[in-house]
């Protein structure tokens, strides 16, 4: 694609409210943005390892027409991973605001408005877990985010959707912790976002 059909491509770009909760959710999770031009505008770069391949398609395909090329397998020592970035794009200006501080990753101030259960959904298949059999209950690996961080983001699960969870220390990091009472809330809030690959993170394939 030719400059300036890119840049008339680019400013046509606007995301639908699906869209911008996957965003959301990415960047709760594992997804992260860069700038090169001091923040005027962001590109999303999204990177999981081999085995969640059919994730990171899952993804691309609802955000294909933020980027110019197909997801790509990048050779590592100990695990290969699958990724794909986005064009630069002015459109993800405010999520680079709400989600950093400088370099560093942040819980965003307006995650209140932000958190549905799509986002919700997506940051669980990129950063949540299942318990266990004998604890039925689902587990965020935290570990980016502070503690005050966390509080705020229990008590969005909690004035959201009725969730409650609780954080449990791990070394000097927090998990966050859906309470076992909670947890069938929390599973019908984001079965019908979860895709078939992702299944076994709500306990689907270890009854």
């Amino acid at each position: 694609m030719r400059s300036k059909e890119l840049e008339n491509t680019k400013r046509s770009i606007h995301l639908t409210k699906k869209q911008r909760s996957i965003i959301v959710g990415t960047l709760l999770g594992d997804g992260h943005l860069e700038t090169q031009n001091n923040g005027r505008t962001y590109r999303l770069k999204i990177e999981h390892s081999i085995q969640q391949q059919e994730y990171v398609d899952w993804l691309f395909e609802r955000l294909k027409f933020l980027t110019g090329t197909s997801p790509k397998k990048k050779v590592r020592k100990e695990n290969d991973s699958y990724w794909f970035s986005t064009y630069s794009l002015g459109t993800l200006r405010f999520y680079g605001q709400q989600f950093y501080e400088g370099r560093k990753k942040i819980i965003p101030p307006l995650i209140k408005k932000m958190l549905d259960p799509l986002a919700l959904a997506v940051w669980f298949m990129d950063d949540g877990s299942y318990k266990s059999k004998h604890h039925s209950t689902y587990i965020f690996h935290t570990y980016g985010y502070s503690k005050k961080e966390l509080e705020k983001i229990i008590a969005v699960l909690d004035n959201n959707f009725g969730i409650s969870s609780s954080l449990h220390k791990q070394k000097d990091k927090w998990r966050l912790y859906i309470s076992s009472e909670s947890a069938p809330i929390f599973e019908k809030i984001v079965s019908p976002h979860i895709i078939p690959s992702m299944e076994y993170k709500l306990g689907k394939h270890n009854a």
